[in-house]
């Protein structure tokens, strides 16, 4: 009779064993079988450790291979080139480019090039829809710059052409 209990309690505790070591393979989160770290909103991995929201880079897709696998289109923009005329130096002059998808599919800007630092750009982050404008802010820095200044920027998106180029110019005069 003694052989069967231990029998039993040895079943038993085998049986406890592989199913911890089953949980633990699968990944499961101890502490959720447990019960504790039940804070709202708070997220837990494999391992325990609280998430704090990482993406890993093998999960993410980059803005540019995003809008490379959209369907094409077309943009047209209003100007390519703006002069800003004489500028003194130690000013910051801002220029908005404004465009129309002339197109039938929605148009994604990819990203910018510039040609030298001294521009910024910001362009819409959203897809524009067919027939809708929207519009690439350019700032020029004249600080440290004299004489005539041009400065070019590439527009890559899912328009064909692929890249557009528009520009600016400034003669930059010394502050008397």
């Amino acid at each position: 009779m003694k052989r069967k209990y231990i029998a039993i309690l040895l079943t038993v505790v085998t049986l406890c064993v592989i199913t911890l070591l089953i949980i633990e393979l699968a990944g499961v989160n101890r502490s959720n079988i447990l019960g504790r770290h039940r804070d709202e909103g708070v997220v837990y991995s494999r391992d325990g450790q609280v998430y704090h929201g990482e993406i890993y880079p093998e999960q993410t897709k980059t803005r540019e291979q995003i809008v490379s696998k959209m369907p094409k289109t077309t943009m047209q923009f209003y100007e390519t080139r703006h002069s800003f005329g004489t500028v003194p130096q130690d000013r910051v002059v801002k220029h908005a480019f404004k465009f129309k998808n002339t197109g039938l599919n929605p148009l994604m800007i990819s990203k910018t090039d510039v040609s030298c630092g001294c521009t910024v750009h910001n362009f819409p982050m959203d897809a524009i829809p067919p027939g809708q404008d929207g519009e690439i802010t350019i700032e020029f820095n004249t600080t440290g710059k004299k004489g005539f200044q041009q400065k070019t920027i590439t527009v890559h998106s899912n328009a064909l052409p692929e890249a557009v180029n528009i520009s600016i110019e400034a003669d930059v005069v010394e502050n008397k």
